[in-house]
């Protein structure tokens, strides 16, 4: 069992690791393999849509995107953490996951997606609505928590406070250990589900 962390946060230290640190701890603790991408203080440019990705299997900006890519298709879950600015994720991490995602053919079915969201206040909801929306796409079942899967704190350090949010990140870590456990058993007993060929419908003619 592998696990990739996505760190969308720009700042060393951050609230966003603080989060990261207690799903962790329960990986350690049932020897689960990890690996942490930092994203955030990354110069990653968005998708041009020059349809390169259909053709060569991989993003025509050969840079940590595709390096990632590979990662990816090994591992068992993916867990995507951001900082919330105006209510969404940060930039260079929506840029990187629209091409990850996107450019990258492998079967993603049944990999285990979860989403970590950080803020002062605000914007929580929508920023996990938003990461949430690259698992559901995919066919990834996404582990959850006894709350949403949010911590708050502004300042370096702060979510250390916040008791509850470090509770929820503790029994997320749980349950993507279950989950990733659980689907690798049923694969081995029942197989992945029937996939149908991709049909595409525009809505003008």
């Amino acid at each position: 069992m592998k696990a990739l962390f996505i760190n969308g946060s720009p700042r060393k230290d951050s609230n966003t690791m603080i989060a990261f640190n207690e799903i962790i701890k329960e990986f350690e603790k049932e020897n689960i393999e990890y690996e942490i991408i930092d994203v955030g203080n990354k110069d990653i440019r968005g998708c041009m849509a020059c349809g390169y990705c259909h053709t060569h299997g991989k993003c025509v900006f050969n840079d940590l995107v595709n390096e990632v890519a590979e990662k990816f298709e090994k591992a068992d879950a993916l867990i995507i953490g951001s900082p919330v600015y105006y209510g969404s994720a940060n930039g260079s991490l929506i840029s990187f996951l629209d091409r990850l995602f996107y450019s990258s053919n492998f079967d993603k079915r049944m990999k285990v997606g979860a989403s970590v969201v950080v803020a002062r206040r605000g914007g929580l909801s929508a920023t996990f609505d938003e990461l949430n929306k690259y698992f559901t796409i995919t066919q990834m079942p996404i582990a959850s928590s006894s709350y949403w899967n949010q911590i708050h704190g502004c300042e370096k350090g702060e979510a250390k406070f916040d008791e509850e949010g470090l509770l929820i990140m503790r029994n997320l870590g749980r349950n993507i250990i279950f989950l990733m456990r659980s689907i690798e058993l049923g694969k081995e007993k029942y197989g992945l589900p029937e996939k149908e060929k991709a049909v595409f419908t525009n809505f003008v003619r």
